[in-house]
């Protein structure tokens, strides 16, 4: 699905996403603090969990036409990636 964009299209996706992404971890760094990534971080760790999530999704074989479904998935893996990684972060600080 993703790789049927145009190439226009697909920046303008990447960028929404990546503006959304910087303001979720805008607000996920203030709650955070130093146990996070940083705003510009946990911007990069939302859009490559957005995207490869949406990626893994479609190669699984799951239709993604709707754009409500496809975003919940790109939603589910931005999150669980941010999660698992101040999960081992905070692991690897003991």
């Amino acid at each position: 699905m993703i790789w049927n964009l145009d190439s226009g299209w697909l920046m303008m996706a990447l960028a929404s996403v990546a503006v959304m992404a910087f303001f979720f971890g805008s607000a996920l760094h203030a709650i955070m603090r130093e146990d996070g990534f940083g705003p510009t971080g946990n911007m990069l760790l939302f859009t490559v969990g957005f995207f490869a999530a949406v990626i893994i999704a479609n190669t699984y074989g799951i239709s993604l036409r709707d754009l409500k479904v496809a975003v919940g998935y790109g939603l589910g893996g931005a999150f669980a990636l941010v999660s698992s990684l101040a999960l081992v972060k905070a692991g690897l600080r003991l």
